[in-house]
C-alpha cells in the first residue's frame, strides 16, 4: 500500500517529534553539568570534602559501657568520629544525642556505623557516659600514638568548645568534616548516600 507524501511528511515529523522528547532533555542535563557551574542543590554533601584524604594511623578503641577494646581502630566500618573536650559538658552531649538518632535512623544500616569520641588528656569520660552512650567508642589523644592521631585532623577541629565531627571510611581515610552545628537531617542524608553507594564496611 503506497503511502502519500503528506503521509510520509507527518510520520518524519512525528518521528523526529519523539527523538526530540529523548535527545533534548539530555542534551540540556550535559551542558547543564559540564557546561556550567550549576548544580542541583538535592545532590550536594552537607560536610565539607577533605582532599586528598588522609590514612589515619591505628589506634585501640574502648567501649564507654566497658566491654573489649577493639584493636583494629577506625577500619572495618564507617566511623563518625568528634573531636571533643575531655569533660563533656551541655553542648558535647547533646551533639552525641543527636549522633545517636542519626545511627538509630539508619535502620538495617545502622551497624555499618561506629561512633568514636576522641578527648584530649588521659581522664576518660566514659563513667559519665556510658548509661547514655553505651555504643560510643573512647580513645584518649594523648601519648605519642594519640598525637600522631590527632595531627592528622584539621587544625580547626581541635578539641574544643561543644567539638566537631568527622566521618572516616572503612580503609581508616579521613574523608569528610562537619561543624558543630551540622543539622540531623544534613549528616543523615549524608551518611545514607555514601552507604547506598559504597560496597565496604
Amino acid at each position: 500500500m503506497n503511502t502519500s507524501p503528506a503521509g510520509q511528511r507527518r510520520s518524519r515529523i512525528g518521528l523526529i517529534g519523539l527523538a526530540a522528547l529523548f535527545f533534548v532533555p539530555l542534551a540540556l542535563s550535559f551542558f547543564l553539568y559540564y557546561g556550567t557551574s550549576w548544580r542541583p542543590s538535592g545532590g550536594t554533601q552537607h560536610g565539607e570534602l577533605i582532599q586528598p584524604p588522609r590514612p589515619l594511623p591505628e589506634i585501640t578503641l574502648s567501649p564507654a559501657s566497658g566491654g573489649p577494646a577493639l584493636p583494629d581502630g577506625l577500619r572495618g566500618a564507617w566511623h563518625l568520629v568528634f573531636l571533643g573536650p575531655a569533660d563533656c559538658g551541655e553542648a558535647c552531649r547533646d551533639s552525641l544525642v543527636m549522633t545517636r538518632q542519626v545511627r538509630l535512623a539508619l535502620d538495617k544500616d545502622m551497624t555499618r556505623v561506629r561512633r568514636v569520641y576522641l578527648y584530649p588528656g588521659e581522664q576518660s569520660p566514659a563513667a559519665a557516659l556510658a548509661a547514655e552512650q553505651p555504643d560510643l567508642l573512647l580513645a584518649s589523644l594523648s601519648g605519642e600514638e594519640g598525637a600522631r592521631l590527632a595531627a592528622e585532623f584539621p587544625s580547626d577541629g581541635a578539641p574544643s568548645g561543644p567539638g566537631q565531627w568527622f566521618l572516616v571510611d572503612p580503609l581508616g581515610n579521613l574523608m569528610m568534616a562537619y561543624p558543630p552545628d551540622i543539622t540531623p537531617k544534613g549528616l543523615l542524608k549524608d551518611l545514607e548516600r555514601l552507604l547506598k553507594l559504597s560496597h565496604i564496611g
